[in-house]
């Protein structure tokens, strides 16, 4: 499929399939949706603590990198998984550019370990923050009770509506330590619904620009 490099409303960049007329991240502001949904509304509601982060997509990295960023300001040390099966080229993650968009220059080291350490090996990438990405279907997560946070960041509904169904969810709710929070820039109602059918305990919330909700599920 067709990729190319897009400047979304916000002037950061993100990857467009156009065969999908999909984003990796909101074409309103990638670095904006970022911020607004993992962190305002997940990553912030845990402070001085070591915690185990999930993310389904690791994609582009930008969610991953600002989790770094963030991670000081917030006391935090974090083992940080990153699922995607199908990762992003080299020239992609250079064209993008996250650490320029970000004002993060002096992080560019931390960002290209980041980018270059070995798939399905856990990399310390500062003193307080350890990467593992793994090569896989979001299909074959098995852990249990592990995760303190999930970010959930699928390509939408619209196009892998099988990344969006109870069968997915149960895995998150099992993957999930008890209090655990997944956190989506998704709102549909038919999500809302699988989430509340596995057990979550499902938040509506206002959305990142050009959304007018995204959805937060806690384990209760």
């Amino acid at each position: 499929m067709k990729r190319r490099i897009i400047t979304t409303g916000d002037g950061s960049k993100t990857i467009q399939i156009e065969d999908w007329d999909e984003q990796y991240h909101s074409k309103h502001g990638a670095v904006q949706e970022a911020y607004h949904v993992f962190i305002e509304h997940g990553l912030r509601l845990f402070q001085n603590k070591k915690i185990n982060l999930l993310e389904i997509g690791f994609g582009t990295g930008l969610n991953a990198f600002i989790t770094l960023l963030e991670a000081p300001k917030q006391q935090l040390s974090i083992d940080y998984v990153g699922i995607e099966a199908f990762p992003v080229s080299k020239e992609e993650v250079e064209a993008l550019d996250y650490c320029q968009q970000l004002d993060a220059s002096n992080n560019r080291e931390a960002f290209q370990r980041m980018h270059g350490s070995p798939w399905e090996e856990t990399t310390s990438i500062t003193p307080d923050f350890s990467l593992l990405k793994q090569k896989k279907d979001f299909k074959e997560i098995e852990e249990e009770n592990l995760f303190n946070l999930i970010y959930f960041d699928a390509f939408g509904a619209r196009v892998q509506p099988e990344l969006w169904t109870e069968e997915i969810f149960l895995k998150m709710y099992h993957a999930l330590k008890k209090g655990g929070i997944l956190v989506t820039y998704a709102a549909k109602g038919s999500v809302r619904r699988a989430m509340q059918a596995v057990g979550f305990t499902v938040e509506r919330l206002p959305g990142p620009p050009g959304k007018r909700e995204m959805l937060r599920a806690i384990k209760s």
